[in-house]
């Protein structure tokens, strides 16, 4: 870089913000800002930011995104690698801020703050908010289920509803279920345990029992919501594409005054038999149309495992379109 034409800047960061609070343990979110940064170049004096590039659009840009990002840690966020990656990324779409999903807390327990990490998901946060029933489609890993149990237990704690219901088909549990030891509860308790393992994330653990006992928290496969109207309720229907037609139509259906729907499936992850159409493909040309709900749709681009979860997905979904 021409010493001669750089143009620099440099950010004050206060005395009160710990600046490894800004730049990651081992300066690792100051790394991972180097790269997506790039040809930018960032320097760190004490409780200073020194930011040089050949251009005025690339100071301008990096001193944006920094800035942001210590106004999330100002207000109490906390960066990793990924979180400043990502908010790079929502930085160049120039879709949105990144401070509006910095800032989008859902719920916290136990230090552990919940809230969406894509643009994808921070509108279907927003929708679940907005409208009586909404629909969250898309791949593993996409936080479909996570968001909308993070969402009900907001929602319990804020007293918007007064309890939470969370249902999901067992469609394996045909052949196999009589076959299993236990009681009929220990039965089915292996296709719920995900809906509990979230719980856990989310509500303190000696709480859960408590809260189950009271009927203020309900898992229970999706058979057994047959003839229940549920009033005042958070409900959400997970793996939903195992869910037959009839099935999908018996459970919205449920809805009861004051209550949400949040309805949650991955299209290419059906496990029915193979004459058995899906309740959740047929949904969405049935209630395209109709006021009050909402169909999100969550991509490859969403999800927030492992950077090769994403790959594989779109391998298999080039895969499945060369059939």
């Amino acid at each position: 870089m021409n010493r001669a034409n750089t143009v620099q800047h440099t950010i004050f960061v206060p005395p009160t913000v710990p600046m490894i609070n800004l730049l990651g343990y081992q300066d690792c979110v100051l790394r991972a800002l180097e790269e997506d940064l790039e040809p930018v170049r960032i320097h760190v004096h004490g409780q200073e930011i020194r930011l040089s590039a050949s251009t005025e659009s690339e100071i301008d840009f990096a001193r944006s995104l920094l800035t942001e990002l210590l106004g999330a840690v100002k207000a109490g966020g906390h960066l990793t690698p990924e979180t400043a990656q990502r908010a790079a990324a929502i930085a160049k779409s120039g879709l949105a801020r990144p401070a509006d999903l910095l800032m989008a807390d859902i719920l916290t327990n136990r230090g552990n703050t919940i809230r969406p990490k894509t643009l994808g998901q921070k509108a279907y946060a927003d929708a679940i908010d907005e409208y009586a029933i909404v629909f969250g489609i898309g791949p593993a890993g996409t936080g479909k289920t996570y968001l909308a149990m993070a969402k009900a237990v907001a929602a319990l704690q804020n007293k918007e509803v007064s309890r939470i219901i969370l249902t999901r088909p067992a469609v394996e549990a045909g052949e196999s279920l009589g076959f299993l030891p236990g009681t009929l509860s220990d039965k089915i308790d292996p296709y719920l345990r995900p809906l509990y393992d979230a719980l856990h994330d989310m509500l303190d653990p000696e709480a859960i029992p408590r809260l189950m006992a009271a009927g203020t928290i309900e898992v229970a496969p999706l058979a057994y919501m047959r003839g229940r109207t549920l009033n005042d309720a958070f409900i959400i229907l997970d793996e939903a594409q195992n869910s037959t037609p009839e099935q999908m139509k018996m459970f919205l259906t449920r809805l009861g005054f004051h209550s949400r729907m949040v309805i949650t499936g991955d299209l290419t992850q059906i496990d029915l038999p193979c004459k058995k159409k899906s309740g959740l493909q047929t949904v969405r040309t049935i209630l395209s149309d109709v006021d009050g709900v909402h169909f999100s749709e969550l991509n490859s681009a969403d999800v927030v495992r492992h950077r090769l979860v994403a790959d594989i997905i779109d391998a298999y979904a080039r895969w499945n379109g060369e059939q």
